[in-house]
């Protein structure tokens, strides 16, 4: 049992560090607008981020020791640990830096926040292969009776389907933005917590088939995947047009704010659009130039498997022509 809780523990500190939101408490409108050095040094620790993510970032070190020492000639690769911890850091970058002092003002910044938990945290958390870790540092007991039926249960099943894990992520965006949930997110407190964690939560169902390092109950090809990853970009494409081309304020909420710095409403809003379409179609488009690379390094390495084994079987048929040549030779001179 004891061996057994580290694990277990993970799994839970890791879904509490990716899904759950932090209690902010948004607070007036800033006297400065925003600029590199706020934005980069205007950090407000908050203790319900900033410890789920310590412990996952501590408890992911110590798996991959633990890992590493039990097969010294199998070791976790660092560029999981890398992309794992960068993720960790995407979504304290989102939530605790100056981003998130000004999220609620300009809707700029906080369509930046939501491109860090949708399009950098969660494919960044998907590429660091959490499950397959957790699989190899936990006990047998551990993996039967905890892991794989999460992984293999009806509603992991459902959700993480290709098609629903798509529609749930354009329809998370969708909603989020022309729905009375983003009109409340910067009025109620509780609000932007689900709003965060929608946003994570769905971005790591559709980047899991997409990146597909981790076991799951349904598995695509890399051909898929590039067009899986493909077809979202339009509609991510057409939602941030849609905001970008909006004639009127779409946000009651950003008009309503008196500040006497910083863009108008409307250009605030453009802006926001802007950033959704480009920086949006940036990231996909380099997802799928990962995906295609790792298709042809998978195409590579089935091309060298394949010469590997009918150079085997060559060789095993020189063998056997020799001996059969050997034994005609004998029975030759036999007579």
């Amino acid at each position: 049992m004891r061996r057994s809780f580290p694990a277990a523990a993970v799994i839970g500190l890791f879904a509490a560090a990716t899904v759950a939101g932090p209690a902010l408490a948004h607070g007036p409108v800033p006297p400065v607008p925003p600029d590199a050095t706020n934005l980069i040094l205007g950090w407000t620790i908050e203790p319900a981020v900033l410890l789920p993510l310590l412990v996952a970032g501590v408890g992911w070190i110590r798996l991959v020791g633990r890992i590493n020492r039990a097969h010294p000639s199998n070791p976790v690769p660092r560029r999981r640990t890398a992309a794992f911890l960068g993720g960790l850091a995407a979504i304290a970058i989102a939530l605790m830096s100056g981003i998130d002092t000004y999220d609620t003002t300009l809707f700029s910044i906080h369509m930046v926040q939501h491109l860090l938990l949708t399009l950098v945290a969660a494919p960044l958390i998907a590429l660091a292969a959490p499950i397959t870790t957790l699989l190899r540092a936990a006990t047998p007991n551990v993996r039967r009776r905890v892991i794989l039926p999460i992984v293999h249960s009806r509603v992991m099943r459902v959700l993480s389907f290709p098609v629903v894990a798509w529609l749930l992520f354009a329809g998370v965006m969708w909603g989020s933005h022309f729905s009375p949930l983003f009109h409340a997110s910067p009025e109620t407190p509780i609000v932007p917590d689900v709003e965060h964690a929608l946003y994570l939560g769905a971005g790591l169902l559709f980047w899991w088939p997409a990146v597909g390092l981790d076991p799951s109950p349904w598995r695509i090809p890399h051909p898929v995947r590039a067009m899986y990853v493909f077809l979202q970009m339009p509609q991510n494409t057409f939602l941030a047009v849609t905001i970008l081309n909006a004639d009127a304020v779409l946000y009651p909420h950003y008009a309503t704010l008196v500040r006497t710095w910083g863009p108008s409403t409307l250009a605030d809003q453009q802006l926001a659009g802007g950033l959704m379409w480009i920086c949006g179609d940036i990231l996909f488009l380099s997802a799928m130039a990962a995906i295609i690379a790792g298709w042809m390094q998978h195409e590579k390495a089935v091309e060298v498997a394949t010469d590997r084994r009918m150079d085997a079987e060559r060789a095993a048929i020189r063998v056997r022509e020799a001996k059969l040549a050997e034994r005609l030779a004998t029975e030759r001179e036999s007579r």
